[in-house]
């Protein structure tokens, strides 16, 4: 018998994936392990592949290739995270391989004989670079060479990568990337250099002088309890907004690190990383190690590396952390349970909570999931007792909530005021300022206009790429898709009509500002939206310059809405959410609900008098007064009532099944295809339960950077007798000849809206 190793190999497709299995060589058999990636020979052509080794056994080599090189001379995955990757495949509907590259920092797939170095700090730009609009829209049209595809390669993997980084990693000259860059493949630009990770220059605190109330000592003592005696559960902490949850965080961290056990905080935006680090690395130091999308390659492989080595036994993270490679965890803490970043909108098509549920039975630890709006799911089963439910009620030191005003925006159109500023929101403004206080404007919508349409015909100016108005910038007088980024000058005439005549209505960010300052001409404004806040160093500068004092006004879209907390801000407007409580989706309410709840919640937080007017056309919309007063429990109430009427989750499981490519009649018919699929499979099995199919549906923005969508919708229960199947769905799909050149793919619980 001979040693044989099942491997996930790199590019294979849903449709045929499996654990390919290769004969060990001898020379090689006493030192690979599980987890150790390799070089394998693939296909007809043996061409060279990356694969992670997930199984080893003994068995027959007959007709079995061998693999060719051991990469590693340790496992890149542990044990944990090889059963992890095989949970992923059987739930996540993805393939081995992608499963795999889920846990690893960017740059593992390509095989590399050495560390990567940290980035030079001395420098103060550094060029990055990133694919053209025109590779994504049209990457067929480009042939690129053996060592082109492996930047190329490299670059779907991590989106912009500096030009010496990415060269490195991928090991080929600077001259390789720069030629990409001449024949339109590669775009590069400028940026300042990501900070070190972890700055130094940290006011150091002390554990003891984090003080709870009584409110906040009983929900620690309740949640430290299952710590310490390392029982694997599920709390929902329940307290609105202010209410101190983070101090519970810091608590439960620095007990659990005391004990020997290791931690994960999983946060669900960028922008909130500056604060939270700040606040922690005061109290652990360099025991902390962070992890998320805004750190450069090297930074992302060498935090891995620390965690991996044992150096950092604390994690601070978006969410691909959850796969952090920590040992011995005591808690995973997922602050701002609720929100939607925490679904993984691409392959593997994970949903946080779950993953962090299996790393809690494996290591017997507790999950805390926290929010001033927990997801209706969340608080669902906390009802039902499958989680622990525990509520704050009250704010910390007894601070008072603002006081909330609902301003009816008809009224003030019909009394001729056309501004995005109501006549009592800009007096509020003016009185912040004369006080020396500062405010916070929330507007969900960037850009300067947001839509530009004919006079004549009403059609508006569509991206070329997707069935989205696009959005004018005044800064650089163009219109840009905020879908695909495609950018273009303003038409001289309608595509429709071709009068030479458009409007431009709806208000962005950019004319906010404009009016922010003929208004207030001796404010300082702050902008944060994505325009403004490219990288991670333009979040941290910005936000600690606003609380250093250094902006009266801090203008922005949802990136600023939850989990900041500006002691001297004592004015809150929510400019318009309107249109977001009717997104496509069925979780639109839900989403509004949590958006005006928490940035409402941003004022007042160092027991100040605080205010917050929201402004809208809809002042009788139950979801926006539920909000103003705060009142979880009685959104929860009445929606719950409505996901039960309409059999949506948390009384049922979703699964959407996507469909792309690029001509969209194909599209139709392979959409129709899946449906015959689905039908005649629903004749001939018989499930223990109900299964209920809804489509082939157009997606809500039906063409996206050149693909149109469709999508069908099933209403069933997450067992593992649907994921078969959807897995037998998917895998007959690939065999029908209408389906040549279609995308295809199941997301269970995803998005039913986009």
């Amino acid at each position: 018998m001979s040693l044989i190793a099942d491997t996930a190999v790199s590019g294979t497709s849903y449709s045929f994936d499996m654990l390919f299995s290769y004969a060990v060589p001898e020379n090689i058999s006493e030192t690979l392990k599980e987890g150790c990636r390799v070089i394998v020979p693939f296909g007809r052509g043996n061409k060279k592949r990356t694969a992670v080794v997930i199984r080893l056994r003994e068995g027959s080599i007959s007709g079995l290739k061998a693999l060719e090189i051991q990469a590693d001379e340790s496992p890149v995955l542990s044990p944990e995270l090889i059963r992890l990757s095989l949970y992923l495949h059987d739930n996540t509907f993805c393939t081995y391989y992608d499963a795999v590259k889920a846990m690893l920092p960017a740059g593992y797939n390509i095989v590399m004989s050495e560390n990567i170095p940290r980035n030079a700090v001395g420098n103060s730009v550094v060029k990055i670079v990133r694919f053209s609009d025109e590779y994504i829209n049209n990457p067929e049209n480009f042939n690129l060479t053996p060592k082109q595809k492996i930047v190329a390669d490299m670059l779907e993997e991590s989106g912009a990568v500096s030009e010496k980084e990415l060269a490195y990693i991928c090991g080929v000259t600077v001259s390789v990337i720069r030629r990409m860059t001449e024949n339109n493949v590669l775009v590069c630009f400028e940026n300042e250099v990501y900070r070190e990770v972890c700055n130094s220059d940290v006011e150091k605190r002390d554990i003891n002088d984090v003080v709870l109330s009584q409110e906040q000592q009983t929900a620690f003592e309740s949640i430290f309890k299952n710590v310490r005696e390392k029982i694997p559960s599920c709390f929902l902490l329940h307290g609105v907004t202010g209410s101190g949850k983070t101090l519970i965080f810091e608590k439960l961290i620095h007990e659990t690190v005391s004990m020997g056990r290791t931690a994960l905080l999983l946060i669900p935006e960028i922008a909130l990383t500056p604060q939270i680090l700040q606040r922690f690395r005061g109290l652990f130091g360099d025991r902390i190690a962070v992890l998320h999308s805004g750190l450069s390659v090297g930074q992302r492989y060498d935090e891995h590396r620390r965690i991996k080595n044992g150096c950092a036994d604390i994690v601070i993270g978006t969410r691909s952390a959850v796969f952090a490679p920590l040992e011995n965890i005591g808690i995973i803490i997922m602050d701002e349970e609720g929100e939607r970043s925490y679904k993984s909108e691409s392959s593997p098509r994970y949903n946080t909570i779950d993953i962090a549920k299996q790393r809690c039975r494996y290591h017997n630890c507790v999950l805390l999931l926290a929010s001033a709006t927990p997801s209706v799911e969340s608080y669902y089963y906390a009802q039902k007792g499958i989680y622990k439910l525990i509520e704050l009620k009250n704010r910390y030191n007894n601070a008072p909530l603002p006081e909330v005003h609902i301003v009816d925006m008809a009224q003030e159109r019909s009394a001729g005021n056309r501004t995005g500023f109501s006549h009592v929101l800009s007096s509020e403004i003016q009185r912040n300022l004369d006080n020396g206080e500062q405010t916070i404007l929330l507007l969900n919508r960037r850009g300067y206009r947001t839509v530009m349409s004919c006079i004549e015909c009403s059609q508006p100016v569509y991206c070329k790429n997707c069935t989205v108005p696009m959005t004018y910038h005044k800064v650089n007088g163009k219109l840009m898709c905020h879908y695909c980024g495609y950018v273009c000058d303003i038409p001289e005439k309608c595509d429709k009509c071709g009068s030479e005549r458009f409007r431009m209505t709806g208000t962005g960010t950019q004319r906010v500002e404009e009016e922010l300052e003929i208004f207030f001409p001796d404010a300082r404004i702050l902008r944060m939206d994505a325009d403004t806040t490219f990288s991670r160093a333009s979040y941290e500068k910005n936000f600690r310059d606003f609380a250093d004092g250094k902006y009266d006004i801090m203008l922005g879209t949802q990136m600023i809405g939850k989990g900041l907390d500006f002691p001297n801000v004592t004015l809150v407007g929510v400019l318009s959410v309107d249109n977001s409580l009717y997104s496509g989706d069925f979780r639109s309410y839900e989403r509004t609900f949590s958006l005006i709840t928490q940035v409402v919640g941003r004022g007042g937080r160092d027991g100040k008098y605080a205010r917050a007017y929201i402004q809208t056309f809809m002042p009788d919309h139950y979801i926006i007064n539920l909000a103003s007063q705060q009142n979880y429990t009685e959104f929860y109430k009445e929606e719950i009532e409505i996901r039960r009427s309409l059999i949506y989750p948390p009384v049922c499981d979703l699964c959407v099944i996507g469909i792309s490519g690029t001509d969209e009649e194909c599209v139709s018919v392979a959409g129709k295809c899946i449906i015959n699929i689905i039908s005649g499979m629903l004749k001939n099995w018989h499930y223990r339960t109900p299964v209920k199919v809804i489509g082939d549906l157009k997606c809500s923005h039906t063409r996206i950077n050149g693909k149109f969508r469709h999508r069908i919708i099933i209403k069933c229960k997450n067992t593992k007798e649907i994921r078969e199947f959807i897995t037998y769905v998917i895998k007959e799909s690939s065999k029908c000849r209408e389906l040549s050149g279609i995308s295809v793919y199941a997301d269970m619980n995803g998005d039913t809206g986009f």
